[in-house]
């Protein structure tokens, strides 16, 4: 087991920029998908992965990786099996909280907002740009359900690709998209001896949104 020192010991001082007020937009979204892109170029593995935090109508929470596949003024999409536990948790409780961390170039973005489910033609139409394999994974899988081994996937799987060889696979009804729209988003910037930049939007209920600095 590892010596707790060597944990404890484990530090990085942050000093690859600064975030300052006069340097942000005024618009969250237009802010993230300039970090966005910068992610991006700075070639991070999978920059669009994200933690998605919920918590159950008991309060218990949960925390997974997904893919964020669009965004815009309307907020955050991705998409699942809508029978999955985070699926279903959604349902109970549709709250929820994204974080994106970028430790190549020390930046951390956290977004709050209420979920809905994006419309079904919406779905539909980012289903069609997926691998055919990955199709065919949305057919197989029940989600968060307990299987009896790896086999029940891969022999699931060999059938599927018989029956669809050379056809087209059509979105199933347990699939689809779920968008956070956000009442907050703070973005963070690493900073020398842990005093990082922490600015936080928050949506009012003109429309328009407050920038304030939080203490790291």
């Amino acid at each position: 087991m590892l010596d707790k020192a060597t944990v404890q010991n484990l530090r990085l001082d942050y000093k690859a920029a600064t975030l300052l007020e006069n340097d942000v937009d005024k618009n969250p979204i237009i802010q993230f998908e300039k970090w966005f892109k910068q992610a991006i170029d700075a070639q991070i593995l999978e920059p669009n992965a994200m933690t998605l935090a919920t918590a159950s109508a008991q309060g218990i929470p949960t925390a997974r990786i997904v893919l964020l596949k669009e965004f815009d003024a309307q907020g955050f999409v991705f998409y699942s099996n809508y029978d999955s536990y985070k699926g279903k948790t959604l349902l109970e409780n549709p709250y929820a909280a994204l974080v994106f961390f970028w430790g190549d170039v020390e930046r951390q973005i956290r977004i709050e907002g209420v979920v809905e489910r994006v419309v079904d033609e919406q779905s539909a139409a980012y289903f069609k740009t997926r691998p055919w394999g990955s199709k065919l994974g949305a057919l197989v899988s029940p989600q968060s359900s307990v299987i009896p081994d790896r086999k029940f996937l891969e022999d699931r799987l060999k059938q599927l690709e018989k029956q669809y060889t050379d056809k087209d696979v059509l979105r199933p009804e347990h699939w689809g998209g779920f968008r956070v729209i956000p009442h907050k988003i703070e973005f963070w910037q690493g900073r020398r001896n842990r005093l990082h930049d922490r600015l936080v939007y928050t949506h009012q209920k003109d429309g328009s949104w407050t920038i304030a600095r939080l203490a790291p």
